[in-house]
């Protein structure tokens, strides 16, 4: 059985999670701590004891937790993190912790990933925000993950990850409307943040028909919360669990337009992608101009929006998880203001 609390994370299940991926280790002992702030899945800070020289003191597990019908609902996004750890990661350049294991059921409702212990790095607060420094620094390392394989068409031959379709469409806009209505319900929205839930709901079902001019893996969620900051200045990205293939530049008007004060992000968003733009060419991304990629930026804007509108519908509502949705789309509002008619 695979577990979906931490006291299913024994010593027994460990060591045969560990020597399924060819780890020789031997577990005796363990204490889990609860880590993070994650809105699908549990994470834990694992503290182990016994015998074995290619298993680290501490991991970090990853799985999923909550009510049957909750981790049936997030399936899908669970076996999109499994796959990235166990088949993608290794044809990518992008700064990802190292796995030690991992484990999924047939259905994807229960998972647990075995992962790298990055401390002493912290885990960003979406928040919060961060500097320009530290979200440029993240724009690079997205490089690292859509760059290798640039307007790759086989990834479209992965299951699960072929092209929009129109019927996917028909079905977004039969969710979002009423998805936006509900976040409306739950949060007190400035005339701003109003128009861009709106603008939204008018115009999302274009936007994720129309194939992309480039595409790449996107990681999907590419915010704070989800990359840890090591005292050094390195940026480590975690939570793979709504990666697909799409428009890259997605990735970073998300990351830019959330994770930034207002100021800020006036003030440094092209300098942030231009080196994102520089780090595409110096991986050898061609035949692709710094205007483009401007260009490409503002019209990837409302993948802000739809994360928060689709984000806050599927997660567990929490004091926080409010503070932090409200707070995205308040700063990708005012990004959607300045850039669009």
């Amino acid at each position: 059985m695979i577990p979906t609390s931490a006291d299913g994370l024994t010593p027994e299940y460990l060591t045969g999670l560990l020597r399924r991926h060819g780890r020789i280790a031997t577990v005796t002992g363990v204490t889990a701590e609860p880590i993070g702030s994650g809105q699908m899945a549990g994470s834990y800070r694992l503290a182990l004891d016994g015998s074995g020289d290619d298993v680290p003191r501490t991991l970090v597990a990853k799985m999923a937790v909550g009510d049957e019908a909750q981790r049936e609902f997030a399936s899908g996004a669970f076996r999109n993190e499994v796959r990235f750890y166990a088949e993608l990661v290794g044809t990518l350049d992008v700064p990802a912790p190292r796995t030690y294991g991992w484990d999924i059921s047939e259905s994807g409702a229960e998972f647990v990933l075995l992962l790298e212990d990055l401390a002493p790095a912290e885990q960003g607060d979406q928040i919060a925000g961060c500097t320009p420094e530290q979200v440029a620094a993240v724009a690079v390392a997205a490089a690292g993950l859509h760059a290798p394989r640039w307007c790759d068409e086989t990834w479209f031959d992965v299951d699960g990850f072929g092209p929009v379709t129109h019927d996917d469409r028909l079905l977004l806009e039969s969710v979002l409307e009423p998805m936006a209505d509900a976040l409306r319900g739950r949060l007190d929205l400035s005339d701003e943040e109003e128009a861009a839930v709106a603008w939204l709901v008018d115009g999302a079902g274009d936007w994720i028909e129309r194939p992309p001019s480039r595409f790449a893996l996107t990681h999907g969620d590419l915010r704070v919360d989800n990359v840890m900051f090591a005292p050094d200045g390195r940026v480590t990205i975690v939570d793979w669990q709504t990666i697909t293939p799409g428009h890259p530049l997605r990735d970073i008007a998300f990351l830019v337009s959330t994770s930034l004060s207002v100021d800020d992000r006036r003030r440094e968003e092209r300098g942030i992608v231009a080196a994102y733009h520089r780090a595409l060419s110096e991986r050898g991304v061609v035949d692709y101009s710094p205007d483009e990629c401007w260009a490409d930026y503002v019209g990837s804007l409302m993948q802000a929006p739809l994360i928060v509108v689709f984000g806050a519908g599927a997660a567990r509502p929490t004091e926080r998880g409010d503070r932090m949705f409200h707070t995205m789309l308040n700063r990708s509002a005012a990004a959607i203001a300045d850039h669009t008619p």
